[in-house]
């Protein structure tokens, strides 16, 4: 008996397979919006899954050449009959020999090497991998070691491990190496021997489970953990991340293949500024992005080009929620709109300051009076400063003050004619008591 899906349960949506893991998620790698979802926060061992945030660490802090020197501990403080290449005390690899050994051969003693290597102890990296994942918003996850051996501290969640993975494929060089299918490590300092690594992610093109587009992926299995797996795959401009936990072999391959299948059969990419009419600019009249302060100019603001959203295939633009969130401190953009579909978040679009290529007018009349230099310094574009357009602003003001004045003529004529009605009243009624007081005389 399968246990239910809660994405098969928002109105409006694709409803999704039935599959045997207990957790499971799809995310959209350019929005993170979540496609399916199945106890996504749920805390579960990721086993060597783990190895994707240590090989994002190493290549975010180091370079591809650096040496990696294999200590006793990397070597004696892993379990031997665990996932190993055989490497040896003293032994000396690159940081990409590493690398493939790690995301290929999921290599134990070389999560260890690796760690030493960045962070200078395995504490010190395992510190750096949970202040990371909590930088990425994993708030189910908690890290002990390098290589996702089994520990009742050391566990994460299919959103989690999404958050991580999509940070992962956001780097080429991760991409390319965790989707490679054989790598070999020539010989080293220790060992004559070339050792050859066959990726252990069965989707990779040539292998058993391939699927079109896909990307790269890591595999993870442990007798606590039972399977787990995540995959990236890319189709028609479309880029999902597929994490499944606690399957058993071979589901995973075939649970990732159905939802990949789901994901890019039943939603796509819709472009904001193309379908946005709620949220208009073209009414803009006073703050301008030009440096021509006499001329016409464009406007100051503008929707992002790029910037898309994913919804239901079965579902119109016009059909999704937006919320206006201003930003504070981005240099780059003044408000983000956020898009919900059935109160499920499906992507956003930023309000950016506007660009514009032409050719403007340049002030050219600032000297530095501190230095030597008798040329105007040229004033450089900012993106955050906003133009005023000077011809427009004196002609508004000029109607406002031309209105202004109307209004104070009709309010002051208005005034004189009341009075000298009410002044003509008091003298009619003035001559008419004197006539009455003669008369009674």
């Amino acid at each position: 008996m399968f246990e239910p899906v809660e994405s098969n349960e928002w109105h409006g949506w694709p409803e999704g397979p039935l599959i045997g893991a207990e957790g499971a998620v799809l995310m959209d790698f350019n929005s993170g919006a979540i496609l399916y979802s199945k106890n996504i926060h749920e805390q579960l061992y990721p086993a060597s899954t783990t190895k994707m945030m240590t090989a994002l660490l190493t290549i975010e802090n180091t370079t591809m050449d650096e040496i990696v020197t294999f200590s006793h501990e990397a070597i004696f403080n892993v379990d031997s009959d665990s996932s190993r290449i055989g490497i040896d005390e003293g032994e000396q690899l690159t940081v990409e020999q590493c690398l493939y050994g790690l995301m290929l051969g999921s290599a134990n003693e070389v999560a260890y090497a690796l760690a030493e290597h960045v962070a200078g102890s395995l504490d010190a990296f395992v510190d750096m991998m949970n202040e990371r994942a909590l930088a990425l918003g994993c708030n189910n996850t908690h890290f002990v070691n390098a290589n996702g051996l089994p520990d009742e501290n050391h566990y994460t969640s299919p959103y989690d491990l999404a958050l991580i993975a999509r940070e992962c494929y956001k780097n080429e060089a991760f991409a390319n190496i965790s989707g490679t299918r054989t790598y070999t490590i020539s010989s080293t300092n220790i060992q004559s021997e070339e050792r050859i690594m066959d990726n252990h992610h069965l989707m990779v093109e040539g292998f058993r489970y391939q699927y079109p587009g896909f990307i790269g992926g890591k595999t993870g299995y442990t007798k606590s953990a039972r399977q787990t797996l995540v995959s990236c795959a890319e189709k028609n401009g479309l880029r999902l991340i597929c994490v499944i936990m606690k399957e058993e072999s071979p589901d995973q391959f075939i649970d990732t293949q159905k939802l990949f299948d789901y994901g890019f059969d039943g939603f796509q990419l819709v472009n904001v500024k193309e379908n946005e009419t709620r949220y208009t600019l073209d009414s803009s009249t006073f703050f301008k992005t030009d440096l021509d302060i006499m001329g016409s100019s464009g406007q100051a603001l503008e929707l992002n080009k790029e910037a898309a959203i994913i919804i239901p295939k079965t579902a119109g633009f016009d059909e999704c929620e937006v919320e206006l969130n201003y930003a504070d401190g981005s240099e780059n953009y003044v408000a983000v709109l956020d898009y919900y579909f059935s109160g499920n978040y499906v992507g956003q679009a930023t309000l950016d300051y506007a660009q514009d290529d032409s050719d403007v007018f340049e002030f050219a009349n600032i000297l530095d009076a501190a230095s030597d230099n008798t040329e105007p310094k040229i004033l450089e574009r900012n993106r955050r400063t906003i133009f005023v357009n000077i011809r427009r602003v004196l002609a508004t003001l000029a109607v406002l003050l031309c209105s202004i004045l109307l209004i104070m003529f009709i309010k002051s004529f208005i005034s004189s004619y009341s009075y000298s009605g009410r002044h003509q009243k008091n003298l009619t009624k003035k001559r008419y008591k004197k006539r009455k007081k003669k008369i009674n005389l």
